[in-house]
């Protein structure tokens, strides 16, 4: 998938705020811990990891949007550390049950947030990939869904979000 677009949509966004909010030197960090926020609530609308409960995930366009908020701050994380020039998702496999990608991408974000190296920010992209592939979700689906996203942040952020 090209994520040229998409990064140069998300540097869009990120200077709207930027201009339109009180001016923050450095948001990285508040960016990392949002980016595993959003990868915990796409996890709790799955609920992969609820065996107490036998209640079903949420609708796929409920946990397409969770992910796709995830895909804005992995983006948005990129661009700051000058690693916006990745133009392909990159290609990997990650194996394992929705759980288990879940912890493992939550590590590799980790990892990234203390390396910030393209190697630990491809490997993030690589198990986002996996989880999308574990969802069903295609690259037409996430593109779409990032889009519409995107539309609606700029509508929240015009409306004192």
């Amino acid at each position: 998938m090209q994520l040229s677009k998409l990064f140069s949509m998300q540097r869009e966004l990120d200077l709207f705020i930027q201009n339109n909010r009180e001016k923050q030197t450095d948001v990285f960090q508040e960016k990392g811990l949002a980016l595993l926020i959003e990868l915990a609530e796409l996890a709790n609308e799955t609920r992969c990891f609820k065996f107490w409960s036998t209640k079903g995930p949420s609708d796929d366009a409920v946990i397409l949007e969770e992910y796709v908020d995830s895909i804005h701050f992995l983006l948005s994380l990129g661009i700051e550390k000058d690693l916006h020039t990745l133009t392909n998702w990159p290609e990997g496999e990650v194996e394992g049950e929705l759980t288990q990608l879940f912890l493992e991408t939550t590590a590799t974000i980790h990892c990234f947030l203390n390396e910030l190296t393209m190697t630990a920010y491809e490997k993030v992209w690589i198990h986002y990939g996996a989880i999308a592939k574990k969802l069903g979700f295609t690259n037409e689906d996430i593109i779409s869904a990032y889009l519409a996203k995107n539309e609606e942040n700029y509508n929240r952020q015009k409306t004192g979000y």
